[in-house]
């Protein structure tokens, strides 16, 4: 089997809904930004075998195979083969997921794993309408009970018992450390601007008081706000996977190893709570521990799933997030796996950590990880 590695990456700014990139065709986005990655790290877009992709709502001008599409859009070789993949959430790190896989059995040699999302104007759910027919069938519902995000989220504060000033907490640091992150320019190495715009538009002051004016988003009586959840956002991001005889031909230097991967289903009522045993199980798999892992990137879908996340896994809180996440940054839910992926490899070179830990809740009851370890 051989080494998989993360050679580099890149994203667009994660801008907030309506904002900065709302014009932008994702075709047009997704495509130029991984042609510029591919281009700032010197890899030829002609030794690339497969792009893979990331997107949730596949609908408008996020239609057909928006990999395929955004490729061929950036002017890239069309003999370059490219699908999109649908894991929710998860999608575009499920996408390298794949990518490594394919690598690893020698399959291929060169992927692009990306991913991207327009929340703007493609929200969540823009592709179930009235008339078209229900994705969950009859016998489906009398299995399962259907419940929003954001109702899952709320029975897992109940289950865990975070209590409001917990959850609030969590998204203040969230804010404060990607306005640190923004102002030492840390979050900048991963930014590939998008015409003028050049900084994340989410990351807002936020203190204990003004979150706690903040009125409940999902129940009457609830803990989650707008202000600790993760906000609609707008962008896309990619990484480059090779194999170790490419890196080595080519003389690349790589930020991170793909060690393992891991895919799970949890109970799609609670739904969100995939990265719990997505964790645990990858863990398991590694030989590893919580101690052996310099850094974890949990998506902050909701502040009770980091929150939870924490409580069942042991993980301390300084070690995860360090540069604030999706409740400051947003979440693109295409795009948001790649980019954790590349925030969690750069800070593996920049602290000098061994490993590293990605891991994210889907829609659906799916929950994706990856160990990345130092080269």
């Amino acid at each position: 089997m051989s080494t998989v590695y993360l050679v580099t990456g890149g994203r667009t700014p994660f801008a907030k809904r309506g904002g900065a990139l709302a014009q932008e065709h994702p075709a047009e986005l997704l495509g130029h930004l991984t042609r510029s990655v591919l281009s700032d790290a010197g890899i030829p877009a002609s030794d690339v075998d497969q792009v893979i992709t990331g997107c949730v709502t596949k609908t408008g001008d996020q239609a057909n195979s928006i990999g395929r599409t955004a490729w061929l859009t950036a002017g890239l070789p069309f003999e370059t083969p490219g699908v999109t993949v649908d894991a929710r959430c998860g999608s575009s790190q499920q996408a390298a997921h794949y990518g490594a896989g394919l690598i690893a059995t020698g399959a291929l040699d060169v992927v692009v794993a990306n991913g991207v999302e327009l929340m703007t104007r493609h929200p969540l759910g823009q592709d179930v309408h009235e008339g078209w027919g229900d994705p969950l069938s009859p016998e489906y519902r009398a299995l399962y009970e259907v419940t929003s995000q954001g109702e899952s989220a709320e029975r897992i504060a109940d289950r865990w018992g975070l209590d409001r000033t917990y959850l609030d907490e969590l998204a203040v640091a969230s804010q404060e450390r990607a306005a640190a992150a923004i102002a030492s320019g840390r979050l900048a190495k991963e930014i590939h601007p998008v015409r003028d715009v050049d900084t994340d538009t989410g990351p807002r002051p936020s203190t204990m008081e003004t979150l706690g004016n903040l009125q409940p988003v999902f129940r009457p009586d609830g803990v989650l706000t707008a202000g600790n959840s993760s906000q609609i956002t707008d962008g896309a991001s990619a990484v480059v996977l090779a194999s170790e005889a490419y890196v080595e031909e080519h003389g690349l230097e790589p930020l991170a190893i793909i060690e393992h991967q891991r895919l799970v289903g949890v109970d799609p009522v609670m739904k969100l709570t995939g990265p719990i045993p997505a964790t645990n199980e990858i863990l398991a798999r590694a030989g590893l521990t919580p101690d052996d892992i310099g850094v974890a990137e949990v998506n902050e879908a909701f502040a009770s799933v980091m929150g939870a996340w924490m409580k069942e896994t042991g993980f301390t809180h300084e070690k995860t997030n360090p540069n604030g996440g999706a409740i400051a940054l947003g979440h693109p839910v295409g795009a948001t796996g790649t980019r954790l992926l590349l925030t969690a490899a750069l800070e593996l070179v920049l602290k000098g950590h061994e490993r590293a830990l990605v891991t994210m809740c889907c829609g659906g009851g799916l929950g994706t990880a990856t160990i990345l370890k130092a080269v």
